[in-house]
């Protein structure tokens, strides 16, 4: 069993863009685990509906 791990998992979340209102899109988080416990996210971005790549620091998510 390896001690430190870096794991990318996808979830669908909602956020709000003053530009189109209210969307969903998919959300990929790049975290690091030590031990199977989750520590720290080391990097958050999404992919819009045109195939960019933005930083989630971008926008406001809507939970």
């Amino acid at each position: 069993m390896k001690i430190i791990q870096i794991k990318r998992k996808t979830k669908q979340e909602k956020y709000y863009s003053s530009a189109m209102g209210m969307l969903n899109s998919k959300v990929i988080y790049i975290k690091k685990y030590i031990l199977g416990f989750p520590v720290k996210t080391i990097h958050k971005y999404r992919e819009t509906y045109a195939s960019e790549i933005k930083n989630c620091d971008d926008y406001n998510l809507y939970i």
